[in-house]
Protein backbone atom coordinates (compact mmCIF):
# COMPACT_ATOMS: atom_id res chain seq x y z
CA UNK A 1 0.00 0.00 0.00
CA UNK A 2 1.33 3.50 -1.10
CA UNK A 3 -0.27 6.31 -0.25
CA UNK A 4 0.17 10.67 0.43
CA UNK A 5 -1.81 12.15 2.71
CA UNK A 6 -1.98 16.04 2.61
CA UNK A 7 -3.64 18.84 4.69
CA UNK A 8 -3.69 21.88 6.63
CA UNK A 9 -5.61 21.38 10.00
CA UNK A 10 -8.63 23.53 10.96
CA UNK A 11 -8.52 23.29 14.57
CA UNK A 12 -5.82 22.40 16.75
CA UNK A 13 -5.45 18.77 17.30
CA UNK A 14 -2.62 15.87 17.88
CA UNK A 15 -0.62 14.84 14.45
CA UNK A 16 -1.92 11.44 14.91
CA UNK A 17 -5.42 11.85 15.09
CA UNK A 18 -5.38 14.46 12.27
CA UNK A 19 -3.44 11.87 9.85
CA UNK A 20 -6.08 8.97 11.26
CA UNK A 21 -8.98 11.30 10.23
CA UNK A 22 -7.70 12.39 6.50
CA UNK A 23 -5.95 8.89 5.44
CA UNK A 24 -8.30 6.41 7.22
CA UNK A 25 -5.21 4.55 8.60
CA UNK A 26 -4.66 3.06 11.71
CA UNK A 27 -2.99 4.97 14.57
CA UNK A 28 -0.63 2.42 15.01
CA UNK A 29 0.69 2.31 11.80
CA UNK A 30 0.90 6.20 11.69
CA UNK A 31 2.88 6.15 14.32
CA UNK A 32 5.28 4.16 13.15
CA UNK A 33 5.43 5.75 9.79
CA UNK A 34 6.22 9.06 11.68
CA UNK A 35 9.01 7.31 13.93
CA UNK A 36 10.62 5.80 10.75
CA UNK A 37 10.79 9.77 8.97
CA UNK A 38 7.23 9.58 6.59
CA UNK A 39 5.76 12.53 8.04
CA UNK A 40 6.50 15.95 7.25
CA UNK A 41 5.10 19.47 8.92
CA UNK A 42 5.91 22.77 8.52
CA UNK A 43 8.00 24.44 11.05
CA UNK A 44 9.36 27.49 11.26
CA UNK A 45 8.90 28.13 7.71
CA UNK A 46 10.55 24.84 6.90
CA UNK A 47 9.18 21.25 5.94
CA UNK A 48 11.14 18.89 8.43
CA UNK A 49 10.05 15.76 9.51
CA UNK A 50 7.44 15.18 12.71
CA UNK A 51 7.94 11.97 14.31
CA UNK A 52 6.09 12.99 17.54
CA UNK A 53 2.69 11.26 16.95
CA UNK A 54 0.87 12.58 20.19
CA UNK A 55 2.56 16.65 19.52
CA UNK A 56 -0.02 19.28 19.62
CA UNK A 57 -0.62 20.95 16.24
CA UNK A 58 -1.90 24.68 15.37
CA UNK A 59 -4.69 25.05 13.21
CA UNK A 60 -3.14 25.88 10.01
CA UNK A 61 -0.55 23.69 10.15
CA UNK A 62 0.46 21.19 6.75
CA UNK A 63 0.56 18.11 7.68
CA UNK A 64 1.82 15.36 5.03
CA UNK A 65 2.50 11.74 5.37
CA UNK A 66 4.03 9.53 3.21
CA UNK A 67 2.84 5.93 3.54
CA UNK A 68 4.53 2.80 1.68
CA UNK A 69 4.27 0.31 3.78
CA UNK A 70 7.02 -1.79 1.79
CA UNK A 71 9.19 0.50 2.22
CA UNK A 72 7.98 1.01 6.08
CA UNK A 73 8.79 -2.92 6.70
CA UNK A 74 12.76 -2.75 5.58
CA UNK A 75 15.15 -3.33 8.29
CA UNK A 76 18.30 -1.16 8.17
CA UNK A 77 21.49 -3.23 8.10
CA UNK A 78 23.75 -2.06 11.24
CA UNK A 79 25.75 0.59 10.75
CA UNK A 80 28.96 1.44 12.81
CA UNK A 81 30.71 4.03 14.26
CA UNK A 82 34.78 3.95 13.44
CA UNK A 83 35.51 7.28 15.03
CA UNK A 84 34.27 10.03 16.97
CA UNK A 85 36.02 13.63 16.54
CA UNK A 86 33.23 15.54 18.25
CA UNK A 87 32.54 17.89 15.21
CA UNK A 88 32.85 15.49 12.39
CA UNK A 89 32.49 11.09 12.71
CA UNK A 90 33.86 8.41 10.73
CA UNK A 91 31.21 5.67 9.82
CA UNK A 92 31.05 2.11 7.93
CA UNK A 93 28.06 2.04 5.45
CA UNK A 94 26.91 -1.08 4.86
CA UNK A 95 25.51 -2.70 1.78
CA UNK A 96 22.33 -1.30 1.08
CA UNK A 97 21.89 0.99 3.45
CA UNK A 98 20.92 4.67 2.14
CA UNK A 99 22.95 7.72 2.92
CA UNK A 100 20.07 9.61 3.70
CA UNK A 101 16.83 9.03 3.68
CA UNK A 102 13.50 10.13 1.15
CA UNK A 103 10.08 12.00 1.51
CA UNK A 104 8.93 7.95 2.19
CA UNK A 105 11.18 7.74 5.62
CA UNK A 106 14.48 8.08 6.87
CA UNK A 107 15.08 4.39 9.14
CA UNK A 108 17.29 2.75 6.42
CA UNK A 109 19.55 5.80 5.75
CA UNK A 110 23.46 6.21 7.83
CA UNK A 111 21.81 9.88 8.10
CA UNK A 112 19.02 8.61 11.31
CA UNK A 113 21.39 5.98 12.22
CA UNK A 114 23.94 8.37 13.53
CA UNK A 115 20.99 10.67 14.62
CA UNK A 116 19.65 7.84 17.18
CA UNK A 117 23.15 6.26 18.01
CA UNK A 118 25.06 9.44 19.22
CA UNK A 119 22.09 12.04 20.11
CA UNK A 120 23.14 15.12 18.25
CA UNK A 121 22.89 16.63 15.52
CA UNK A 122 24.11 15.11 12.09
CA UNK A 123 24.71 16.50 8.39
CA UNK A 124 25.17 14.57 5.44
CA UNK A 125 28.74 15.81 4.17
CA UNK A 126 28.77 13.42 0.77
CA UNK A 127 27.49 10.22 -0.91
CA UNK A 128 27.57 6.77 -1.44
CA UNK A 129 25.83 4.72 -3.69
CA UNK A 130 23.02 2.65 -1.25
CA UNK A 131 24.29 -0.53 -2.99
CA UNK A 132 27.84 0.22 -2.12
CA UNK A 133 29.84 -0.05 1.34
CA UNK A 134 32.22 2.25 3.26
CA UNK A 135 33.54 4.75 5.10
CA UNK A 136 31.75 7.92 5.20
CA UNK A 137 31.98 11.30 7.04
CA UNK A 138 28.87 12.48 9.40
CA UNK A 139 29.10 15.85 10.49
CA UNK A 140 27.39 17.82 13.70
CA UNK A 141 27.07 21.25 13.24
CA UNK A 142 26.21 22.97 9.86
CA UNK A 143 29.66 24.80 9.74
CA UNK A 144 31.72 21.22 10.01
CA UNK A 145 29.21 20.08 7.21
CA UNK A 146 30.14 22.97 4.74
CA UNK A 147 33.86 22.81 5.86
CA UNK A 148 34.04 19.04 4.70
CA UNK A 149 31.61 19.10 1.55
CA UNK A 150 34.22 21.66 0.48
CA UNK A 151 36.75 19.28 0.18
CA UNK A 152 34.48 16.38 -1.50
CA UNK A 153 33.18 19.54 -4.12
CA UNK A 154 36.93 21.20 -4.70
CA UNK A 155 38.24 17.78 -5.26
CA UNK A 156 40.40 18.24 -2.58
CA UNK A 157 39.68 15.20 -0.54
CA UNK A 158 41.31 12.05 -1.87
CA UNK A 159 38.35 8.90 -1.88
CA UNK A 160 40.27 5.63 -2.66
CA UNK A 161 37.98 2.60 -3.01
CA UNK A 162 37.81 -1.71 -4.07
CA UNK A 163 36.19 -2.97 -6.63
CA UNK A 164 36.33 -6.90 -7.54
CA UNK A 165 34.95 -7.03 -11.37
CA UNK A 166 34.16 -9.57 -13.54
CA UNK A 167 36.94 -11.00 -15.93
CA UNK A 168 41.02 -10.53 -16.11
CA UNK A 169 41.57 -7.13 -15.68
CA UNK A 170 45.40 -6.29 -15.72
CA UNK A 171 45.83 -2.30 -15.16
CA UNK A 172 48.51 -0.38 -13.25
CA UNK A 173 47.24 3.41 -12.85
CA UNK A 174 45.54 3.50 -15.80
CA UNK A 175 43.13 6.63 -16.01
CA UNK A 176 39.45 6.55 -17.27
CA UNK A 177 38.15 9.84 -18.39
CA UNK A 178 34.90 8.96 -19.96
CA UNK A 179 32.99 11.71 -19.24
CA UNK A 180 29.69 10.52 -17.32
CA UNK A 181 26.45 12.31 -17.69
CA UNK A 182 28.62 14.98 -20.23
CA UNK A 183 30.39 15.86 -17.51
CA UNK A 184 34.19 15.54 -16.72
CA UNK A 185 35.01 12.26 -14.72
CA UNK A 186 38.27 11.02 -13.91
CA UNK A 187 39.14 7.49 -12.65
CA UNK A 188 42.45 5.99 -11.51
CA UNK A 189 42.37 1.80 -12.08
CA UNK A 190 45.50 -0.46 -10.19
CA UNK A 191 45.07 -4.42 -10.11
CA UNK A 192 45.75 -5.64 -6.78
CA UNK A 193 44.96 -9.03 -7.60
CA UNK A 194 43.77 -11.35 -10.09
CA UNK A 195 41.15 -14.51 -9.47
CA UNK A 196 41.13 -16.72 -12.05
CA UNK A 197 38.44 -19.70 -10.70
CA UNK A 198 36.10 -16.77 -11.20
CA UNK A 199 37.47 -15.13 -12.85
CA UNK A 200 37.40 -11.74 -11.39
CA UNK A 201 40.04 -8.84 -10.57
CA UNK A 202 40.32 -7.26 -7.22
CA UNK A 203 40.79 -3.50 -8.19
CA UNK A 204 42.11 0.03 -6.46
CA UNK A 205 40.14 2.97 -7.90
CA UNK A 206 40.78 6.39 -6.73
CA UNK A 207 38.54 9.04 -8.21
CA UNK A 208 39.33 12.63 -8.96
CA UNK A 209 35.82 13.64 -8.80
CA UNK A 210 32.12 12.21 -8.09
CA UNK A 211 30.06 11.65 -10.92
CA UNK A 212 26.75 9.99 -10.01
CA UNK A 213 27.66 5.31 -10.47
CA UNK A 214 31.45 6.79 -11.88
CA UNK A 215 32.96 3.92 -11.30
CA UNK A 216 30.77 1.59 -11.72
CA UNK A 217 30.17 3.12 -15.42
CA UNK A 218 33.76 3.42 -15.71
CA UNK A 219 34.85 -0.03 -15.20
CA UNK A 220 31.42 -1.32 -16.99
CA UNK A 221 32.73 0.55 -20.04
CA UNK A 222 35.89 -1.34 -19.95
CA UNK A 223 34.08 -4.56 -20.05
CA UNK A 224 34.67 -5.38 -16.54
CA UNK A 225 31.26 -4.28 -14.24
CA UNK A 226 31.11 -4.62 -10.67
CA UNK A 227 29.92 -7.98 -9.48
CA UNK A 228 27.16 -7.65 -7.94
CA UNK A 229 26.06 -4.89 -10.73
CA UNK A 230 22.19 -4.97 -11.62
CA UNK A 231 22.53 -1.73 -13.46
CA UNK A 232 25.30 -1.82 -15.22
CA UNK A 233 26.28 -5.53 -15.18
CA UNK A 234 24.90 -8.54 -14.12
CA UNK A 235 22.94 -9.42 -10.81
CA UNK A 236 24.87 -11.55 -8.68
CA UNK A 237 23.88 -13.75 -5.08
CA UNK A 238 26.16 -10.95 -3.69
CA UNK A 239 26.04 -7.51 -2.94
CA UNK A 240 27.25 -4.78 -5.34
CA UNK A 241 31.71 -5.45 -4.61
CA UNK A 242 32.56 -1.91 -4.04
CA UNK A 243 33.76 -0.48 -1.35
CA UNK A 244 34.86 3.02 -0.17
CA UNK A 245 38.26 1.95 2.06
CA UNK A 246 40.16 5.61 2.31
CA UNK A 247 39.70 8.67 2.74
CA UNK A 248 42.09 11.03 3.44
CA UNK A 249 42.64 15.05 3.37
CA UNK A 250 43.64 18.49 5.12
CA UNK A 251 40.87 18.96 7.97
CA UNK A 252 39.68 22.51 7.96
CA UNK A 253 38.60 21.99 11.42
CA UNK A 254 42.11 20.86 12.91
CA UNK A 255 44.14 22.33 10.42
CA UNK A 256 45.78 18.87 10.37
CA UNK A 257 46.54 15.85 7.45
CA UNK A 258 43.90 13.11 8.29
CA UNK A 259 43.37 9.76 7.14
CA UNK A 260 40.91 7.03 7.75
CA UNK A 261 40.80 3.17 6.10
CA UNK A 262 38.66 0.39 6.63
CA UNK A 263 38.95 -2.29 8.77
CA UNK A 264 39.95 -5.54 7.04
CA UNK A 265 36.98 -6.95 8.89
CA UNK A 266 34.72 -5.30 7.28
CA UNK A 267 36.00 -5.90 3.57
CA UNK A 268 33.61 -8.29 2.21
CA UNK A 269 35.42 -8.40 -1.47
CA UNK A 270 36.39 -11.97 -0.87
CA UNK A 271 37.41 -14.04 -3.78
CA UNK A 272 35.50 -16.30 -5.70
CA UNK A 273 32.11 -14.15 -5.31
Amino acid sequence: MRTTTDLTLQHDQTAVDALAEASGLPKQRIKDAMAKGACWWTYKGKQVRLRKAKREVKAGTRLQLFYDDAVLARKPEAAELLEDRGRYSVWFKPHGLLAQGSQWGDHCSLLRWAEVELKRDCFLVHRLDGDAAGLMLIAHDARAAGALSQLFSGRTMTKVYQARVAGLLEATDRLIDAPVDDKPALSRVTTLSLDESGPTSLLQVTIETGRKHQIRRHLAGLGHAIVGDRLYGQPAPVPLQLLAVHLAFDCPLSRRRVSFDLPQRLNDLTPGQ
